[in-house]
């Protein structure tokens, strides 16, 4: 636990000090601000999540393939502690602070929510933690070296933080006219209950599949996230118009789908005075999306892959699994694989309509093409071989940090599909008129005019809480939900020691492609006929890439649903922090 006294001097960076006392910092509104500043500065972008089975990188990721092992340290247990600590100090310091109360609770609030956002992601990834709430001053307070507080409690604190959070925090309507880059993204009492949303729903069905409590404690989780979302649905936010659209347009008057977000800026330029990320060059040549996240997307019919007869088997052109000839805009005969319209404002296809340099969405110049490595084609040996992303995507930002575009953490989107989840989690059942407030709203906003009802789903032999589950998976796809999910909902002992599988190829579509056709070693990691990769069968559809083979990857389900503990802080712990199970 020492790394957490390392947060003392985070903290100090916005006063001239160098030792652990600020007693003389806590005079002024801009003292608290400037202190809650911090916690902005800190809070992670979110970048590419390779840990599931939806997105993957040019090399394997240690815990999708579950050849991870413990670390002597990592940043995953040191950072939120540190953001911790910096919480905890304007929480304790803060409230003494001679300002108006309204204002100083305001701050507070800010500090609340994030020390509940630091907390939830560190029981996400390694169950009970140490529950910390004082500041420390000293390396010998014997606070640092408490052992494992259990996950039920540290949860509820998280829930009084974000509860305080959200009776503090300015509403949505509060800010909405606020355009200052970087004030516009401060928390609101949207943020707060929405979080609680999320963890609700995350600790019911965690506890729910792991068995980790009894029915009335997940129950009660479930019926948490159902709560907030209830209290949420009077903060005036709606879905945004244009899906593709939402995840660029950054104004608080227009985008009221927001609930809490990541700022960056000045909007305009790069470099000095500028703080950007690099999340659409990343798109284009770091990270792509799994064939078998593709596949969840649904057929224009409202059926999955396996059950609708617009599946197109064989396919002769990289655009038929989006439902398009090879010149990527004539539509297949007789609506053959035609899809849930969010695939293609999701994923490049050749010759896509929008990879052209004058293409606009959210007043953003999107092509592919401004990229730098002209119009988009699949297999360029250099980005990982699967499908590319144009979800969040704008290449006239394509560089090195040189994008400035708002990320997205919470927004009104998962809050339906999250209410829908809790709902069916809770009762078993779900009424057709709360799948039309949630999951058909969702489908209606990109013009899928395919609905679940109860009804349908009978009549077509669909599993209610798979569906919902797909629905979700498909509305955040790239958005990094999607490791967490398959941990809670215990499937990762299912889906992630199944192979890697990337995009389809076909020779006169590809990059380079004649030469790859010829290439012996590219060859070999194709799929036959059969669906076969060196005599293991991998996908069944010809000329699929594989990536990562099934022999390459594992689940021990005795210790993969949790993260080992590292060295370091066990041993700092004097041994009280003990490692998880089976690690």
């Amino acid at each position: 636990m020492i790394a957490v006294l390392t947060g003392c001097s985070d903290l100090l960076d916005v006063t001239p000090k160098t030792d652990f006392t600020d007693d003389n910092f806590w005079k002024s509104e801009n003292d608290l601000k400037g202190a809650c500043n911090r916690l902005y500065e800190q809070l992670s972008s979110g970048g590419h999540d390779t840990r599931g089975d939806d997105q993957f990188g040019k090399s394997a990721n240690g815990t999708s393939a579950g050849s991870w092992t413990i670390p002597a340290e990592s940043d995953d247990w040191k950072n939120p502690y540190k953001r911790i600590f910096t919480a905890n100090n304007i929480i304790e310091k803060g409230a003494n602070a001679p300002v108006d109360e309204k204002i100083r609770d305001k701050y507070l609030g800010e500090a609340s929510f994030f020390r509940a956002y630091n907390y939830f992601d560190l029981v996400c990834k390694y169950g009970d933690v140490p529950l910390l709430l004082k500041v420390f001053t000293s390396t010998s307070d014997l606070g640092l070296k408490m052992g494992r507080t259990p996950r039920e409690e540290v949860i509820q604190q998280c829930y009084a933080d974000l509860q305080f959070a959200a009776d503090h925090l300015p509403t949505r309507a509060d800010v909405q006219g606020v355009t200052d880059e970087f004030t516009r993204r401060r928390v609101t009492r949207s943020s707060a209950l929405g979080l609680i949303v999320r963890i609700g729903l995350h600790e019911g069905t965690m506890q729910k599949y792991h068995k980790l409590g009894n029915d009335t404690q997940w129950k009660a989780h479930l019926q948490k996230s159902i709560d907030a979302y209830t209290l949420l649905k009077t903060e005036g936010h709606a879905l945004y118009a244009d899906y593709q659209a939402l995840f660029l347009d950054e104004s608080n008057s227009t985008n009221k789908e927001v609930l809490f977000a990541k700022a960056y800026g000045p909007n305009g330029g790069s470099g000095a005075g500028y703080t950007n990320h690099s999340y659409s060059g990343d798109c284009e040549g770091s990270y792509a999306i799994t064939r078998p996240m593709i596949d969840l997307y649904l057929y224009a019919d409202g059926l999955p892959r396996e059950k609708s007869p617009l599946a197109v088997s064989p396919e002769t052109s990289f655009n038929n699994v989006f439902g398009y000839e090879a010149d990527g805009v004539t539509a297949l005969a007789d609506g053959k694989g035609a899809r849930d319209p969010r695939l293609s404002l999701s994923i490049w296809r050749i010759n896509d309509p929008q990879d052209d340099a004058a293409a606009v969405v959210g007043g953003v110049n999107i092509g592919w093409i401004l990229s730098g490595k002209g119009a988009y084609k699949p297999f360029d040996p250099q980005r990982p071989l699967g499908y590319q992303q144009k979800k969040a995507f704008a290449g006239s930002r394509w560089g090195a940090s040189r994008d400035y575009t708002d990320r997205i953490i919470i927004r009104w989107g998962e809050m339906l599909i999250a209410y829908a989840e809790a709902l069916y989690e809770l009762n078993g059942s779900i009424t057709d008129a709360q799948l039309d407030e949630t999951l058909n709203a969702l489908r209606q906003r990109v013009g899928f005019s395919a609905k679940l009802t109860n009804a349908f789903a009978t009549a077509n032999g669909l599993n209610l809480s798979e569906e919902i589950r797909r629905e979700r998976t498909v509305e955040l796809m790239a958005e990094n939900l999607r490791y967490a999910d398959i941990i809670r909902w215990k499937i990762a002992e299912t889906v992630l020691p199944k192979a890697i599988v990337g995009a389809k190829f076909t020779a006169d579509e590809a990059y380079n492609g004649t030469s790859q056709a010829g290439d012996s070693e590219f060859v070999k990691w194709l799929t036959n006929n059969q669906g076969i990769v060196d005599g293991v069968f991998v996908y069944d559809e010809p000329n699929v890439r594989l990536i990562e083979k099934a022999d390459t990857r594992r689940f021990n389900v005795a210790k993969d649903y949790y993260y080992p503990v590292p060295t370091f802080e066990i041993a700092q712990s004097g041994g009280n922090i003990k490692q998880n199970p089976s690690w």
